[in-house]
């Protein structure tokens, strides 16, 4: 089976997966950044044309012209929802629903996709408003438990993680947040890990105390020393589809301090804490409760149960195979 793997970029989730169907299928990967460039149409078109079926993450630009594609050429075609796509929270200006032409793209993937995958149970909710059940599978992401584990001694440590830190992710991660709530805590150390620019670095360097380090971005490679340190992992968003910062911090045995938004109980189920969006106060004495836990352990044991890689890769698998048995 030939499989065309188009994507923006090669985050680690989507590295994941391109590793997984080449081990398994015959894959080209195709980047397209863009459609400013007229050519990328023509060499994804042509790219079609050679395959059994495309895979990509997201429902955008990308999605939309693949679909189209496929239906024109015959074509099977997958389409990985990461959340963001079959979300509406004008509150804090996030989803691409948000906007007229971002519905427009999500409606026609949802629809005309031969397979939609999404990686929690609550972004399959949220996509059911745009098509039908059948269309759409749940596939969790996956975690590599043998990679992300704790290596050593954990320190009073709390570790929160954004992949970029911009005036948006500052609401949508609960960023400010995680600042303020270290004035409560002067005696535990807090890590912001993620890239920044200088405007959204300076608005949270404001807010912070002195107990917090900005760490900039880290290399995914690198991941493992912070949550192998670090006792507790806080993900204060307002909306996550999963959240796998959340589940590899999990699976090194932090505990985790969370919000009740959207996927984040999928995830953490009972081996965490609760606390409210937006409460600096109350998120610190549900922090200090935390560093004094031994939940790291279940927490880990969870990842490993419903969210390894491994159960990735035979659901992912299994999905596609399906496909060609239908008839």
């Amino acid at each position: 089976m030939k499989i065309l793997f188009v994507y923006y970029r090669l985050s680690s989730f989507v590295r994941c997966d391109l590793e997984i169907l080449k081990k398994h299928f015959d894959v080209k990967n195709l980047q397209i950044p863009t459609f400013r460039n007229p050519l990328n149409i023509l060499r994804l078109f042509v790219g079609v044309i050679h395959a059994d079926l495309v895979y990509t993450w997201f429902a955008g630009t990308n999605a939309f012209f693949i679909v189209l594609f496929s239906i024109l050429l015959r074509k099977k075609s997958v389409v990985v929802l990461g959340g963001y796509e079959v979300a509406y929270l004008p509150e804090i200006g996030y989803g691409s629903l948000l906007s007229p032409f971002g519905r427009v793209k999500v409606k026609f993937v949802l629809r005309n996709a031969t397979k939609v995958l999404a990686v929690s149970k609550s972004t399959f909710k949220e996509a059911l408003r745009f098509t039908q059940p059948r269309r759409i599978s749940v596939v969790y992401n996956g975690v590599d438990v043998e990679k992300f584990r704790s290596s050593g001694r954990k320190e009073n440590l709390v570790v929160t993680v954004a992949y970029s830190i911009s005036e948006r992710t500052i609401n949508l991660k609960g960023l400010d947040t995680f600042v303020r709530a270290s004035a409560y805590l002067p005696n535990v150390q807090f890590i912001l890990v993620g890239k920044y620019d200088d405007v959204s670095i300076a608005l949270l360097k404001k807010m912070a105390s002195s107990n917090v380090t900005f760490a900039g971005y880290v290399p995914h490679d690198f991941m493992p020393d912070f949550y192998g340190k670090a006792k507790v992992y806080c993900q204060l968003s307002a909306h996550e589809s999963f959240g796998v910062a959340l589940a590899e911090a999990m699976a090194c045995g932090c505990v985790p301090v969370v919000t009740d938004k959207y996927a984040i109980p999928e995830v953490v189920g009972d081996t965490g804490f609760y606390v409210p969006y937006g409460d600096p106060k109350t998120i610190a004495d549900v922090i200090r409760r935390a560093l004094k836990s031994n939940k790291g352990k279940l927490a880990r044991e969870r990842i490993k149960k419903h969210f390894s890689l491994m159960a990735r890769k035979q659901k992912l698998i299994k999905e596609i195979i399906s496909l060609f048995k239908e008839v």
